[in-house]
């Protein structure tokens, strides 16, 4: 019999997850990753003592074993290292897609593996099928479009795929909640997480000068043709195609353009600047299939919240080559781009 990990958050999808895999008779073992051991700079945001507690309680509720591992050490050498240099490198971080490579999927599941369990499961919105086109186990959509999380999945391998279940995929948020009410988990009320759970009041820049214990030095707004505009607070501070916030008196609408390091500069433009047909990429993973070895017809997005759209891709050099039929507003260097056929994930890669 196939023995599942599950990774347990304290939260309702997780539980439900849990819920699900356990009464379908599988031999479960509920975990919970401890990812930060500082209060004073973490805050609460990330398995707070009440969710640690939360899923102890539901793992005793279903009778299946639970415990804490602490990956502290690799969050902050894998996620929080890598979202700090990505801001001080002009880039803009997508630091869930990092959590669920090098955690989630990597070590979570190798710590699995080491105490027999060889299956990870998890509360993600996704699927994971056989398709007869590609001949393997593919990442898809979730069935509920508005909770897909197969965005920051997309670095999942061909091998963690077919060692992974997706059992929230099938389902929409509200049908998750009911099940969670009607097993009396007493978790069904329960707030989903922040997007970046370790800074839960948002103020990024704040958390990375606490934690590097550096000020970022002011410089000036200009134009693209150099024309000043006023200062700014520290390159950190800014992403492309951001408009509030930047204190400045302008005529109308203007946007962050481009962030220039070498003279610590924001370029402030107009929102035409913003768009672009084209973008390369690294750390390429494709998963439904080997390689492109001709030009790819997908769609693709660029954020995580973005509707794909028709482009081409190619890989030169080493580098994911995407073209889009139509310009896209605001491509971010750090982000993630990933391509789809239809419901199926082709793969992605890291946005240079």
């Amino acid at each position: 019999m196939d023995r599942y990990l599950v990774a347990m958050s304290g939260g309702v999808d997780s539980s439900v997850a849990a819920l699900i895999i356990s009464s379908s008779g599988y031999e479960c073992y509920g975990v919970t990753m401890k990812l930060h051991t500082s209060k004073d700079i973490w805050g609460d945001g990330c398995t707070t003592t009440e969710d640690i507690e939360d899923a102890r309680r539901v793992c005793a509720g279903l009778g299946i074993p639970y415990s804490v591992v602490d990956f502290s050490d690799d969050f902050e050498k894998y996620v929080i290292s890598d979202f700090i240099s990505a801001y001080e490198n002009g880039a803009t971080p997508n630091p869930c897609i990092e959590c669920n490579y090098h955690l989630k999927f990597d070590k979570l599941f190798s710590y699995g593996k080491e105490h027999g369990y060889g299956k990870i499961v998890t509360g993600h919105y996704a699927r994971i099928e056989y398709d007869e086109r590609y001949g393997r186990r593919v990442l898809k959509k979730a069935v509920d479009v508005s909770k897909d999380q197969s965005y920051v999945l997309f670095r999942l391998t061909k091998e963690q795929l077919d060692s992974t279940l997706f059992p929230l995929g099938k389902y929409s948020k509200d049908e998750i909640r009911a099940m969670a009410d009607k097993a009396e988990l007493g978790i069904g009320g329960k707030k989903d997480s922040q997007d970046i759970c370790f800074i839960p009041d948002g103020d990024y820049v704040r958390f990375i000068e606490n934690y590097t214990k550096k000020s970022y030095p002011c410089g000036n707004f200009v134009t693209k043709d150099g024309r000043i505009l006023g200062r700014h607070k520290g390159i950190i501070g800014y992403t492309i195609g951001q408009r509030k916030g930047l204190g400045l008196a302008l005529p109308h609408s203007m946007y962050v353009t481009e962030k220039r390091l070498d003279t610590n500069e924001v370029v402030i433009g107009e929102s035409e600047d913003l768009f672009s047909k084209e973008l390369y990429a690294n750390d390429i993973n494709l998963s439904a299939i080997d390689f492109i070895d001709t030009p790819l017809r997908i769609k693709a997005k660029v954020r995580y919240n973005q509707r794909e759209q028709d482009a081409t891709a190619t890989i030169e050099n080493g580098l994911l080559h995407v073209v889009f039929d139509e310009p896209q507003r605001a491509i971010c260097k750090g982000q993630s781009v990933v391509l789809y056929d239809g419901d199926t994930v082709i793969g992605g890669g890291r946005i240079v």
